[in-house]
């Protein structure tokens, strides 16, 4: 979204002066993330929307597979955890289902989540815009409208979940209270069930930040973890590699 809003800022002179903008071309993120959801939401709208299906896959799929994170040089879609790929094979080959279920955008992930994660597109759970079927030189198209259709996070993730797939996990992982609704819905399940957390708190190797953070917040679960059975993960004592090898 960051990089959409420099690329098309010369057809939009207007964003010059319109926040949050002109905070992210300047470069201020402290007044982006300050503008919370509604201006994530406002750039989000701005800047996947108004295309087809087709093309938004090919802008995603495209970004991804050569956009690099600047401070650990990789593509973005290399930095995979290396634990959390050995989770998903250890229960694929147990007889598991899985499935990605995340507040970003379903159509944003979905193109590369079988390559990167061995989860095909219709086992992947996220955020939407509203989509039309339309006719466009003589060909049936879907396009992208400027409109939120659905927010997959907090307790949008158990409705997106019912919805999407079904069936009550037996198995929920999360890295921030923002995920709690999640667990809750996933413990409260009969039988036997394991709710997980992912503290972040390796800054050498990857980020350490939890109650503090404007985002990925992760402190109602730091209190109420041991009570309510939760396991946290500490990325710092629990992960002897933290991404996978970068693709050769």
């Amino acid at each position: 979204m960051f990089d959409r809003v420099k690329e098309l800022a010369p057809q939009h002179p207007e964003w010059k002066t319109q926040q949050p903008f002109k905070a992210m071309l300047e470069g201020d993120m402290k007044t982006v993330v300050a503008s919370g959801e509604k201006g994530i939401i406002e750039m989000t709208m701005a800047t996947h929307s108004g295309m087809t299906a087709a093309e938004f896959e090919k802008t995603a799929t495209n970004w991804l597979a050569t956009h690099k994170h600047p401070r650990f040089k990789r593509l973005y879609a290399e930095c995979v955890y290396q634990p959390q790929l050995e989770l998903l094979a250890y229960l694929r080959a147990n007889g598991f289902k899985t499935f990605i279920v995340s507040a970003g955008g379903i159509q944003f992930m979905r193109p590369v989540t079988e390559k990167i994660y061995g989860i095909p597109p219709e086992q992947v759970v996220g955020s939407s815009v509203v989509t039309k079927f339309q006719m466009q030189d003589g060909k049936p198209v879907l396009v992208r409208m400027p409109k939120i259709d659905f927010i997959n996070d907090k307790a949008g993730k158990p409705v997106g979940i019912y919805e999407h797939i079904g069936r009550r996990p037996i198995l929920a992982f999360g890295n921030s209270d923002a995920d709690m609704q999640m667990i809750e819905y996933t413990m409260a399940g009969e039988g036997r069930r394991l709710g997980l957390f992912l503290h972040h708190d390796d800054g050498e190797r990857e980020y350490a930040y939890d109650r503090d953070s404007h985002v990925g917040r992760l402190d109602k679960v730091l209190d109420e973890a041991a009570r309510r059975e939760w396991i946290v993960v500490s990325m710092k004592n629990d992960f002897r590699a933290v991404f996978a090898p970068p693709s050769k």
